[in-house]
C-alpha cells in the first residue's frame, strides 16, 4: 500500500501534464513566424529541405519569392571530436533552386540553413 501512496501523486501529475492542449506547453509559446502579415514586397526567404543520410547532409533550397537571397549551410556533428562546417554560403535568385551538401566521419548532430537578404 505504501508504494501506491509514493507512485500515485507522480501518475496524477504526468496524466495532467499529457492531458494540457498542444498551447499551453513552454515550447509552443515562441511562434514560428511574426504574427503580422508581411507587405507584399517584404517576402523573403527560401523554402529549404534537408535530408540526412548517415553522415551525408543534402538541403535543396527554392526561392518563390522576387527578392534574392543568400543562404548557408550549418552542420552540427554529434562526436566532440567532429569537425563541425558552415558551407559556403549560395546566392538563390527568384525561382531557383539549390543543392547544398555536407557530411561528418561519423553521426549528424544538427543541421540548419541560414538565411540573409542579397
Amino acid at each position: 500500500m505504501r508504494l501506491f501512496r509514493s507512485v500515485a501523486p507522480l501518475t496524477v501529475a504526468v496524466c495532467l501534464v499529457l492531458s494540457l492542449p498542444y498551447d499551453a506547453l513552454p515550447h509552443a509559446r515562441v511562434p514560428a513566424r511574426p504574427a503580422t502579415a508581411a507587405a507584399p514586397g517584404d517576402l523573403f526567404g527560401s523554402e529549404c529541405r534537408t535530408t540526412v543520410d548517415g553522415s551525408e547532409v543534402t538541403t535543396y533550397c527554392h526561392n518563390p519569392y522576387a527578392a534574392a537571397d543568400r543562404v548557408r549551410l550549418h552542420i552540427e556533428c554529434a562526436r566532440w571530436w567532429d569537425l563541425d562546417t558552415d558551407g559556403a554560403p549560395a546566392d538563390v535568385g527568384p525561382a531557383v533552386t539549390v543543392r547544398l551538401t555536407g557530411r561528418c566521419w561519423k553521426e549528424v548532430g544538427a543541421v540548419w540553413v541560414s538565411h540573409q537578404r542579397v
